[in-house]
């Protein structure tokens, strides 16, 4: 116990200075250029506070959703050392055929089209 409570202490006292560091330590100069919207020299064109599509976010939303059924399925060879390994099987079946049903449905209603 005692070593448990020397870990604690010592973590949170590391974390502590290191937070009281980082607020003294970086140097703020602000400038014109690093003020400015764009950074790399050019003279802004247009508005830098353009919206964005929503095409994007629906990208990033199908990025995310298949990424996330991976991790999902990911343990699914694992799942044959369960007591019940048809019952694994039939449940990561459903989650896929409704991704791909999901899926289906996106790109039948133009979703997934970049050009209009």
């Amino acid at each position: 116990m005692n070593l448990v409570i020397t870990i604690i202490t010592i973590a949170i006292a590391l974390s502590t200075l290191l937070a009281i560091v980082s607020f003294w330590l970086p140097l703020m100069s602000p400038d014109h250029e690093k003020l400015s919207p764009y950074e790399c020299g050019f003279d802004p064109v247009g508005s830098a506070r353009l919206p964005f599509s929503l095409r994007f976010f629906l990208v990033a939303i199908l990025f995310l959703l298949f990424d996330l059924e991976i991790a999902l399925l990911l343990p699914l060879p694992w799942g044959n050392q369960l007591e019940a390994p048809l019952l694994t099987f039939s449940w990561a079946s459903l989650v896929l055929i409704l991704l791909t049903l999901g899926l289906i449905y996106e790109w039948l209603q133009g979703g997934l089209e970049w050009a209009e």
